[in-house]
This record gives structure tokens, sequence and C-alpha cells, in this order.
């Protein structure tokens, strides 16, 4: 721009528009693009530089857009992933690629990932696996494991442009997903890209202190002089100030009253104009710092968090199989442990952000979130409303993993637009998403297993302690999971496991992607491990002799007639095993300061919730025009729900799923599916869909007269049927609404647990085993990951592509529990202090699926996204002591913990 223009118009081309916009020359990038210059496809996770969420070119090269100065686009060419897509033939071959290879999941990392990859195409050069890798080094991502990610840029630069991936395919084939194209496209909208321009902005005032009591000041003086709208504290909460996920366990207040029991828990929220909130004086309240507890260990002695909850004990779980005390007397081998791991952030890259607005006498919200009738439920306990007079209208979720079951940000902003009748808007930054959602809970593990003398399991017994926070959120469930997981796939016909919840003053813990199940897996297949070597057998052959097979019962006395895959998995293990174990012991001779290992672990995970009722409902319906309509609540972070219940639903109703048009979760207009959690909605959902399908079918046939064989086809008013080559068109009912329409229900069949935690807590339990080949420094302590093979039983594949996703991104989290994650309160809130595995730190994959059928699951199929990491951890550790003779009890496994542990071996093996 010319130095006469007036000051604060930026003159940039965006997409090949050319564009002035007022801005202050150090606004963000990112800021000017999203809010004046409308470019939602640029997403913000972190404003650091962290997450590369933002990523955009500027003037050919990629840059975070959240650390660019806006001022630094003045004359430059922007360009961001919707331009890019529809306008660049390299952008769009690599959005087709990416569908190819389903390498978007949640899609909120995905605009970062292709933007970099862009720059990587246009280059020119000829492209290898660590190119691509190198080149995309700087966006994180936290559902795919970055292996098809690698594979679609890779194909995108060998090939010429073809057409999308496929959109029709029976259950078995590799769909592409329903929802991928607007998130390869940069259409999909996020959590923080729906509201409103009129929105009025949320902040909430959060506590310094891990406890502390608080006074407010002049409240009301405080809001005139500083131009808020409103201030809101718990005075202002018309129904009940708490909320939770467990019924007797809602304990969590939306706003704190008199004190504070975990850093950043929220006292009060102001409302006002985005320009009032950007430079304000400090908040009225006075501070009084308590003594805090933080661990366990202390909690008896401690402050009580709950009045109705002495010594801080949350609750309790127990399993009780046989006479474990008596049976370990007699045990041949006996190994036991104490192992231990810490608070680890779920990281998805997109905080969490709603949007709120008053209708009448109803309040809706828009949100990121993973169960909109939950999250309704508790929004209407906390206005006073009946649940009807609740709208949830869930965004695109990027990433959740369990976090986003719990209410965050809904509560301020529905309080917020209920009391001023305008929309308001919040969206969390990194510091305050990472400091106040939830946590996998930490765990302090003791265990001991014995075996006869030819190495069979008599006895286990498990003792697990967890950290379950300042509040209830998901601990009941966990306590009361555990128990049943923690001897892992193997019969165990003597069996003790007890578990308890304790608080603290920390972040609640919550839903992590398995229940606190992989915690207790660190201990069990590191011990299974010590148990082998005692015995002098192959690790690997002592899991399978130990496996639990059909007809065998469960250590809550469960029997599966079918279904139970777990020797399958390890049997087809074997060839990579013994191949692996060769390559390792020739390395090793030839190698004195870097040392090869090998480790193996198996898995299981019952899906849904334990002994409750769990349904899901579908609703489908044809429209006098001919149109097939799915109404499919359960949601989709990225796991792929979407495509998978539509193929289900295809597939029993008999016609293409390109026929089917899906009306996605809204609490107005789609029946309950449940949360997304438990690694439910494909076994659940997909169960209703199912039945839906079905009894469309059924009815469609009925109208026509023909026979279950016969053909269907939707045209215009009308459906076709054909049978023994004969078509007949029969005509639809001309009326409001469907013309034909169908709502199916499924629950699950379980038993409630006795006294002695024995009954049937699932009716399907998922498994896998897995095996990792690393290489450990001996020197310096650092472990470089080789490769993974992981064998996992789903029953039936409905999706394989989407089936391999969910297990390379499991092992990618499963890699960060191991390696390098844990959240220390008050310390690791960023994404540069708190590490999760980068592009560069996740090996390839080799996915063995194995489908073994299920008595209950729809076409056979299970759930799978839980117990795709659950073996991952133990495996690296397991591989860890194989090359290094050292023993990890306590993760993560960090270069000087390794070390450390390597010298306690070489002092142990010389004393």
């Amino acid at each position: 721009m010319s130095l006469d223009e007036p000051k604060g118009q930026i003159a940039f081309t965006l997409n090949g528009t050319d564009m002035s916009l007022a801005a202050a020359p150090t606004t963000r990038l990112s800021d000017m693009l999203r809010n004046s210059a409308g470019a939602r496809d640029v997403k913000v996770g972190c404003n650091a530089g962290d997450c590369g969420a933002c990523t955009v070119l500027l003037d050919g090269e990629p840059v975070c857009a959240c650390i660019t100065a806006a001022g630094q686009a003045e004359g430059r060419k922007v360009e961001t992933q919707a331009g890019l897509v529809g306008a660049d033939e390299d952008a769009l071959r690599l959005a087709q690629a990416f569908q190819r290879h389903q390498a978007a999941q949640c899609g909120i990392c995905t605009p970062g990932m292709m933007v970099s990859a862009i720059a990587l195409l246009r280059s020119g050069e000829v492209l290898t696996e660590d190119k691509v890798a190198d080149a995309l080094g700087g966006v994180l991502c936290r559902c795919t494991g970055y292996r098809k990610i690698i594979a679609a840029v890779l194909d995108a630069g060998g090939a010429a442009p073809t057409d999308d991936a496929p959109a029709d395919g029976a259950v078995g084939a590799p769909v592409a997903r329903l929802d991928g194209w607007p998130k390869v496209s940069g259409a999909e909208l996020f959590g923080d890209d729906v509201a409103p321009a009129d929105a009025l902005t949320l902040r909430v005032i959060r506590s310094p202190f891990h406890r502390a009591g608080f006074t407010f000041g002049d409240l009301d003086a405080y809001r005139d002089a500083a131009g808020l709208d409103l201030i809101l504290t718990a005075a202002d909460v018309p129904g009940e100030n708490c909320f939770g996920t467990i019924p007797g366990f809602e304990d969590q207040p939306v706003f704190a009253e008199g004190e504070t029991r975990f850093k950043g828990e929220a006292v009060a929220a102001i409302v006002g104009r985005a320009e009032a909130l950007a430079t304000l004086p400090d908040f009225p309240v006075t501070w009084e710092e308590r003594p805090a507890n933080l661990t366990p260990k202390g909690a008896a002695q401690a402050a009580q968090l709950h009045p109705t909850r002495a010594d801080n004990l949350m609750c309790r779980g127990l399993v009780r199989r046989g006479d474990a005390a008596g049976a370990m007397a007699q045990a041949a081998h006996v190994v036991s442990g104490d192992f231990s791991t810490g608070f680890i952030e779920h990281a998805y890259i997109e905080p969490e952000a709603a949007t709120a607005r008053r209708v009448g006498d109803r309040i809706e919200v828009q949100c990121c979130t993973q169960a909109p009738f939950m999250n309704r439920d508790g929004l209407a306990g906390i206005l006073g409303l009946p649940p009807e007079a609740v709208r949830i209208v869930p965004t695109a979720t990027g990433g959740g993993f369990g976090s986003k079951l719990d209410l965050t940000a809904q509560p301020f902003v529905a309080l917020a637009a209920w009391k001023l009748n305008r929309p308001v808007r919040i969206a969390y930054t990194r510091t305050e998403s990472i400091a106040t959602s939830t946590k996998r809970h930490p765990s302090e593990v003791h265990m001991e297993i014995g075996t006869d003398e030819t190495g069979r399991i008599l006895a286990a017994r498990f003792d697990g302690t967890f950290n379950t926070g300042a509040y209830a959120s998901w601990g009941p469930t966990v306590a009361n999971r555990v128990p049943i997981h923690a001897s892992g796939p193997y019969l165990t016909p003597n069996y003790e496991a007890n578990s308890a919840g304790i608080h603290t003053n920390t972040a609640p813990s919550g839903a992590f992607r398995g229940f606190g199940v992989p915690q207790s897996a660190v201990a069990q297949e590191q011990l299974y491990d010590l148990l082998a070597e005692k015995l002098g057998m192959d690790r690997l052959d002592f899991r399978r002799m130990n496996c639990l097979t059909n007809g065998a019962p469960t250590v809550t006395g469960q029997v599966f007639d079918t279904g139970m895959g777990i020797d399958a998995c390890f049997d087809a293990l074997k060839p990579a095993w013994d191949r692996a174990l060769a390559e390792a012991e020739a390395f090793n001779a030839t190698h004195a300061d870097r040392k090869r290992g090998v480790g193996v672990a198996g898995g299981w995970y019952g899906c849904g919730n334990t002994s409750m009722s769990n349904p899901s409902t579908i609703r489908a319906g044809v429209t006098p025009a001919g149109d097939l309509i799915l109404h499919q609540g359960a949601i989709d972070i990225g796991q792929g729900s979407n495509t998978v219940i539509s193929q289900i639903f295809a597939e029993a109703l008999g016609v293409p799923v390109s026929q089917v048009t899906l009306i996605g979760p809204d609490t107005d207009v789609t029946p309950d599916a449940g949360k997304t959690s438990a690694s439910r909605q494909t076994f659940i959902t997909g169960n209703a869909a199912r039945l839906a399908g079905e009894a469309l079918r059924s009815q469609i046939l009925r109208l026509g007269n023909v026979g279950e064989g016969a053909v269907i086809a939707f045209a215009d008013g009308a459906v076709e049927l054909t049978e023994d080559g004969v078509t007949r068109r029969i005509d639809l009912p001309q009326a409001e609404g469907y013309a034909l329409e169908v709502v199916e229900s499924y629950d699950p069949p379980t038993l409630p647990l006795d006294e002695n935690g024995q009954g049937e807590p699932y009716a399907v339990f998922g498994t896998a085993a897995q095996m990792v080949e690393l290489e450990v420094d001996m020197e310096l302590g650092t472990v470089k990951l080789l490769n993974f093979t992981a064998a996992h039983d789903v029953g039936r594949a409905i999706n394989p592509l989407l089936v391999e996703g969910q297990i390379e991104g499991g092992i990618a989290q499963g890699l960060g529990l191991a390696l390098m994650e844990e959240f220390l309160p008050g310390r690791t809130e960023n994404l540069h202090d708190y590490l999760i595995p980068t592009i560069g730190d996740v090996p390839p994959v080799q996915s063995i699926i194995i489908e073994s059928g299920d008595a209950h699951g729809p076409y056979g199929a299970k759930g799978l996204g839980e117990h795709c990491l659950i073996p991952t951890a133990p495996a690296v550790l397991n591989a860890i002591a194989h090359a290094s003779g050292a023993r990890i009890h306590h993760l993560p496994a960090t270069p000087d913990r390794v070390r450390a542990a390597i010298l306690a071996a070489r002092d142990q093996a010389t004393a």
C-alpha cells in the first residue's frame, strides 16, 4: 500500500481476491483472516505456533497465522485451504487423496496439514516419507496417528487428479467418509466458527490457586466502569448450581461458591463486546490461598472436598472370583510390582467453544460435544428449565477422546444468553482448555500374579488408586470398569481387584479413551512378561497359552460362546514376532551402544456402559418426493460413526449408501443415539440403524407385496421394486412429513454385578494384541520406535479403512502415554510444555484386522475406539525392557527415567 492510504488498512490478496481490511499491524494474521475476511477454514488451536492448525501460505510459504502479524501480509498473497482446494490443481488432487485414504478424521488439523502439504507438492520434489514428515512436522494431529496423512500426500505427489473415493459399497467396503469432503475442502464448521457477527463474547474468571477462598468487590460498579453487559456468579444460576455425568455424583458447580477446589475453577464470567474485553482493569475478587492436596497419598488428612465423602474417597470398585489369596499361596511362580501413571491431557486440537441464543422461552446452544442429550439435560437443570426447552445443535467436533462428554463452556454462554436475550459466544484459550478440562486418571497400582509350574495363571490380585481430582466426572465409571479389566484378556480362575477413586485439589479426571483400562494394562502386561521370563517361556506363547477363549469364564463369570477373539490376535502376530526377535538378536550382537527390543501386550475392552441400560435410537423416513433420510444422532468426533452407521442402515435396507441423506445430531430433530464414548456407537447405534433399515425394508416390501429378495430403489415420488426381472413403481403418499417412517432402538443385553462383581457387565468385548520393535540408546536413554504390528478383533470391519485409522490413532496416543505425556497442574498448560507425538514420532503401523464375528453386534461388528490404545504403552515398556534390561514402573518413560533404570539394572546385575 502507499504511505497515503489510511492508517490501519492492510491490503493483500486472499485466495486470488484483492482485499483491504482495517486492522492493527500487530493483530494476529489468523484473527484478521477469520474475523474480518471470513476465512473460517483457518483454524486456531493454540495461538502460540505449537499446533500448526492455522497454517496458511504467505507468498507460497507455509506460516503459522497465529504468530504472524497481520501487517506482514501487506502487499502479499495469502492462500488458505478453502481457496486452494477451490482453485489449485495440486490442492484438489491432495483433497481427493485425503478422501481416498481417509486422512481427515476429526478434521481440525486438516487445513494445516493440507496447506503445508500443498507447499511441498508445488516444490516439484520427488516425495519420500521423510520429506513429507519434515514438511508437515509443524502441524499436530491427535486423531490419525499421521500414517494416513503421509500416505495421502505421497499419493497426491505421484498421481494425476482422480475422482473422489468410492461413495458406495456394502458393509465391509472402504466407503469414503460421508462427512469427509467438508473437512478436506475447508467448508467444515467447528465450535468457534458458527457465532453470529453480533454475538457478545464471554470470558471466565478463574482461580489462580489449587485451593482458595474468595470474596467479590463491587461487581455492579466494575461492570459499569468496564463497559460490560453482564457479570455472572453463582447467585445468577436460576436452577441447580451443579452438574455431572453420573447420577448421584453431580457435584461440580458452574461457579464456585466461597471456595475453589482446583486451579482454574470458575468463580465468575464477564460478558461484553470483544473490544470491551480486550483491555480490562483487574477483576474485583480477593483470594485467600489455602493448603491444597494434589495426590491421593495425603487425601485422608487433607481438607474434605465434599461433605458426604469421608477421607476424600469418591467411591470404590471390586471384582472377586474364587480364592485369590489361597491360590496365590499355592502358586509355583509369583511376580508383583508397583506401577504409576500421571495425568494425561486429551490435547484435542480444537479448544472448547460454544455459542448460545435465546429463542422465546427456549435456549439453543451450538457447541463441540460428544453427548448432546446429556448436555441438554445438564443445562436444563442449571437453567431451571424442562429438557425440551433446551436445544443442543452440535458443530463439528475437533477431537474429544472423552473430555467433550462433560459440560464445559456450555453453561456459561447459556446463562448469559438467557439473561441478555442476545447471542453469546466463548472459545477457550489453549491454556484455559488444558488447565480446566478433564484428564486421564493418574494411577497408583500394586499387582501380583501367580502361575502353576507349567505357566498356567492361577491367581491375580490388583489394588489401584485413581486420582479423580476435585469432582467426580466419570470417576465412578473408571472405578467400576478397572476391576473388570485388570486381569487382561486372560483366564484367571482366582481373582481379586480393588479400586478407589480419591478426590484431590486438581482438575477433574474424567473419561479418556479406555476409562482407566490403559493404566491397569501397564501393570498386568509387564508382570506377564516377568512371569514368562521366570518360566523360561516365549512371551507371546505365554500369553497365547493363558488367553481367554470362547466358552471360558471371564473374571466376572461371564461366558462368551462366540466372539472372544484374542487368541486369533496373538496368532496373527506370530510371524512378525519371530522375525522381529531374530532381527533384534542379530542387531544386538554387533551393537553395544544401541540395543533393539521387541515387546508385546494384549488388551480387551467391554463396549458400552457397565451393567447399565445403554440405548440408542435411530429414525429414518422416505419423503413424498422419494428422498431417503436418516436421522443419525451419534456424534462423529473423527471415528467415523456418520459413515459406519449409514453403511449399516443402507445394508439393512438394501440400497446404496449414496441414496441416504444424512441429518446429523440435533436434539430437536434426531433421536438420542447416546454418548460417543466407551466404543459404543458402531455396536449400539449401529444395531439401532440395522433395525431401522430392516423395519423400513419390511414396510416397503409389504407396500409392494413383494418377497424378501426384491431390490429397492427410490425415484421421484415413488419406490421402485424389482423382483424376478420385473420392476414395479409404487407411488408414495403425498402428505406432510414422511410418506414412510420408522423409529428403532437398541439396548445391549447386560446383567448387574453382584456384591463380588460377578455378572454380565458387557454384551461385547473387543480384543487386541500389539507388537512393537524399537531401539534404545543405552547411554542417552532415548527410545526410537521402528515398527508396530497391531492385530485387532473388530468382529466385522464395517469399513476397513476406518478401522485402520482408529488403530493408528490409538497407537499414537498410547505412545504418548508411554514415552512423553504428563500433565503437571499449573505447569504444562500449553502444547510446547505438554508434549504429544508428532508426525516424526509415530513409526509405520501394520494393522491386522481380525473378524471373529459377534453374536450381538450389527453384522457381527464390535466397537474399536478404546481398545486400540490399551496394549500400546505396555508393549513399548516391554520392548524397552527386552532391549535394555530396564523395567519402567513409573510413566512416562522419558530418557532420564530410562537411563536411570538402565543404570539400576546394571547395578543389580553386578551386586
